[in-house]
């Protein structure tokens, strides 16, 4: 069966630039790739096909001798390096997907090995209470971890020594191994990917270029924190092994619930008893603020039970930004449970008064219910 055109088989002509060639075949390759159509042949031989032409018309030499010769360049040697059967499809299939994909995916970088040693991060649960989220803190915490060996330097090799390339992957990091049609590569599993070996460790670390030790360190609670927030401390984790980087170090701050207020994001909020005389008469009030001063409200005559009071800027700090929230304070009417004579006789007199003065709302409601009732 006579081959079809390589500029036919990915979609582009002649004139197509190396990008525009390279858009074509990721296309294909995403749509016919092995992995996402499982025991299709069809799809199988698409995928080959388009690989051979990309193979050829990505290459500036090859496409000349493709523009020239068309598939007789490729033939018995003619003009090329051999045809797509002959080249090393593993080590360009996974240069390709480098392209597409990013590092990582065919090769082995100096970035993914420095990862693969990087150190573990930690967490630290911190407990504060709502004053010291107001006003941030300093505290010296104390925890387990891991610190760079000081006698190797993290290196993991013995003073005047330096690491050997790992003898399974040769120093690549990777190894590759065959399975069918394709050449799959995967972390070295002797060297985690490093691509070295220790071949004189060091005495102090057992090669690992780190040791076990007890920190203390000293750290900053800003201000305006709440119950649940993380803090990021960079390089203050586990020391890597073998010179890799530390990991991170996450603060988890638990707020303790206040005996007073209660708090919504930014915002503060704070239940007053008053009296049913303080209520009707109306009356002024000294309440408690967060940073333990005080705030005087005036209650109107009038003010029914659950009213709240705004008390603009007495809330909590904004953690990222500048004021504070605001201070919600509700009035709650008590009423008494336990009279005496005196209070008795008085609260009869009023109701007595209520009734011939006929309180609006209440007879508004009744008349309701009556009408209610009578439906």
């Amino acid at each position: 069966m006579a081959k079809r055109d390589y500029y036919d088989v990915l979609g582009v002509d002649k004139n197509s630039t190396a990008d525009q060639i390279k858009s074509a075949y990721r296309k294909l390759a995403v749509k016919y790739h092995p992995d996402k159509n499982e025991g299709d042949k069809a799809a199988e031989e698409k995928f080959k096909e388009a690989s051979e032409a990309y193979h050829v018309l990505s290459n500036s030499e090859r496409k000349q001798n493709y523009d020239n010769f068309g598939h007789a360049a490729f033939e018995n040697g003619g003009g090329g390096r051999g045809g797509f059967s002959n080249f090393d499809f593993s080590s360009n299939f996974s240069d390709i997907f480098e392209d597409f994909f990013g590092e990582g995916f065919g090769g082995s970088s100096r970035r993914s090995r420095r990862t693969n040693n990087r150190g573990s991060d930690l967490r630290y649960d911190l407990s504060i209470t709502l004053e010291e989220a107001y006003t941030g803190k300093k505290q010296d915490i104390k925890f387990s971890t891991s610190e760079k060996c000081y006698t190797c330097k993290g290196s993991g090799s013995k003073p005047g020594h330096n690491a050997g390339s790992c003898s399974m992957c040769r120093g690549h990091g990777q190894i590759r191994s065959n399975q069918g049609f394709f050449t799959v590569q995967q972390t070295c599993p002797q060297c985690s990917g490093s691509g070295e070996e220790i071949t004189n460790p060091c005495a102090d670390c057992n090669g690992q270029g780190k040791k076990n030790a007890s920190k203390r360190l000293s750290v900053t609670i800003p201000k305006g924190v709440d119950d649940g927030t993380r803090i990021r401390l960079s390089g203050k984790g586990e020391a890597g092994s073998k010179g890799g980087t530390n990991g991170d170090l996450y603060l988890f701050i638990n707020v303790y619930s206040h005996d007073l207020f209660k708090r919504s994001n930014e915002n503060l909020f704070f239940e007053c008893p008053i009296s049913i005389a303080d209520a009707a008469l109306g009356t002024s009030i000294e309440i408690p603020t967060i940073d333990g001063g005080k705030a005087k409200i005036k209650i109107p005559a009038g003010t029914q039970g659950g009213k709240q009071f705004r008390l603009k800027s007495k809330g909590m700090p904004y953690m990222r930004g500048s004021g504070n929230g605001d201070l919600y304070v509700q009035v709650n009417t008590e009423v008494p449970v336990s009279l005496n004579r005196e209070q008795k006789e008085l609260l009869e007199k009023f109701r007595e008064i209520e009734n011939e003065k006929s309180n609006p709302s209440i007879k508004k409601f009744f008349q309701k219910a009556k009408s209610f009732w009578k439906n």
